[in-house]
């Protein structure tokens, strides 16, 4: 456990990143190793029917991976405060919610999954593939959320670097675990699930472990349980609307999909690596983003309004010279780097691609300062105008596939994510400024408390 109100804030959140950004690319590797392992070993129309799923996993699941971060935002405010009875109330409380949400995208998606690559027009060429690796998916659904609630809670607690340990073990897993379930188990596809899920499970139980042996005086006991039945609305209150949004975002990526489906497989598979790669890309930034949430809260919860405030801005300036970067490398490299997926791409699917990177790389400045602004906003409780933007890149991206697709084809749908990014960006930043507003106006009443405070004692 670390406590993150205290020393220089930027130098704080960049060595609390460090591991997270470790553990996001090796989450990145799941999806990686399925792609390459799915496309190298069953081909390229494999690889396009493992991507086309993608999008409906982000509608459902990505509502668990807002929400688990959210949910651990009253932990880490308690933490910052020093309480630790809150702390534990807060985990129970938050770890129900979990549960139930685990409970609800399990039945979702399995009840409603062939619906959905339906609606996004899955070419008949790919649908009982997609469908393979989208039931094993879905159906192990609950894995991937309680994985992603116990990381967020200790990464609540200031331990960025213990999720690491175990998502590294389970990503090295999941590569022979998919390996052997897509080659000599002959499962095709949905070997590639399968694998992942049993690399997640592995992730739980050594989290589970951890806490037990490691974190015992935050465990829960029983009577934490019933208090935080009674407190349930303390976590749900910032973690629901954070799913919430995040499945709004889910929507403008289906809409997105299907423009991308009606394009044909080659679009398809394009889509997919570019997707693939444009998450490694990304990874840092997100990172920085799911470490000023944790920042964030504990210092709110420390009333430190000013490091807030201070972080912030460095942490804007950092993000958007990693953006440049790191695009600039991919797409100095892209060749390279598609060749990884699949030894048999036309060279169409290289020309999308290259196309692809081309547009995003000018806008991943707006994604770098949005992911931080987005989770400070959030982590001090303000919720309301990060949803609104949710439904403004909803429009945004929606727009790209109704709208942009037809005239202007592969160039279109690419245009969608950079413009979301760019309308996101400047709703949170106004927002921002909002919070800003408030966090100067608290920080000068604890200024004058205390003045008075020390005038008294004199």
């Amino acid at each position: 456990m670390r406590n993150l109100t205290t020393g220089s804030p930027v130098r704080v959140i960049l060595t609390f990143s460090l591991p997270l950004l470790l553990g996001n690319l090796f989450q990145q590797a799941y999806t990686l190793a399925d792609s390459a392992i799915v496309g190298r070993m069953l081909g390229i129309d494999a690889l396009a029917a493992v991507g086309g799923t993608g999008k409906m996993a982000f509608l459902i699941i990505g509502f668990s991976w807002g929400a688990t971060a959210g949910l651990a935002i009253p932990v880490a405010r308690a933490f910052g405060a020093d309480d630790d009875a809150a702390v534990r109330r807060n985990i129970a409380a938050s770890g129900i919610i979990a549960l139930l949400i685990a409970a609800a995208i399990t039945a979702t998606g399995v009840t409603f999954g062939d619906a959905l690559l339906r609606l996004v027009n899955t070419p008949p060429e790919l649908f009982a593939a997609a469908h393979d690796y989208q039931a094993v998916m879905f159906g192990t659904a609950s894995l991937t959320v309680i994985y992603n609630w116990l990381a967020a809670v200790i990464r609540a607690l200031g331990d960025s670097r213990t999720p690491l340990i175990f998502l590294i073990f389970a990503s090295v897993s999941n590569i022979f675990f998919s390996m052997f379930f897509v080659g000599p188990a002959n499962l095709g596809v949905a070997g590639a699930s399968w694998g992942t899920a049993l690399a997640q499970g592995v992730s739980i139980v050594g989290c589970l472990w951890y806490c037990k042996r490691r974190m015992a005086a935050m465990f829960p006991t029983s009577s934490d349980l019933r208090d935080g039945l009674h407190h349930l609305g303390v976590p749900a209150r910032i973690g629901l609307p954070m799913g919430f949004q995040m499945s709004v975002i889910g929507i403008g990526t289906v809409v997105l999909q299907a423009a991308i489906n009606g394009l044909g497989p080659d679009a398809v598979a394009a889509a997919t690596v570019s997707a693939r790669l444009e998450g490694l890309a990304t990874a840092p930034l997100n990172t920085f983003g799911v470490a000023m949430a944790t920042f964030v809260a504990q210092n709110y919860g420390a009333k430190a309004y000013r490091r807030i405030r201070e972080a912030v801005l460095q942490m804007s300036i950092v993000s958007v010279i990693v953006a440049f970067v790191l695009g600039g490398l991919q797409l100095l490299f892209i060749n390279q780097l598609i060749a990884l997926f699949t030894a048999e791409a036309p060279p169409q699917v290289y020309d999308m691609v290259r196309t692809h990177f081309q547009i995003s790389l000018m806008m991943y400045w707006t994604l770098a300062i949005l992911f931080i602004v987005r989770n400070t906003v959030q982590a001090v409780g303000a919720t309301a105008i990060p949803t609104a933007a949710g439904f403004f890149e909803l429009g945004l991206r929606s727009g790209a596939g109704l709208l942009l697709a037809a005239p202007l084809g592969w160039v279109g749908v690419v245009w969608g994510n950079p413009a979301a990014w760019a309308g996101a960006c400047l709703l949170c930043s106004v927002s921002w400024f909002a919070q800003r507003r408030k966090l100067l106006a608290l920080e000068g009443a604890s200024n004058a408390l205390s003045l008075d405070a020390a005038l008294a004692l004199s």
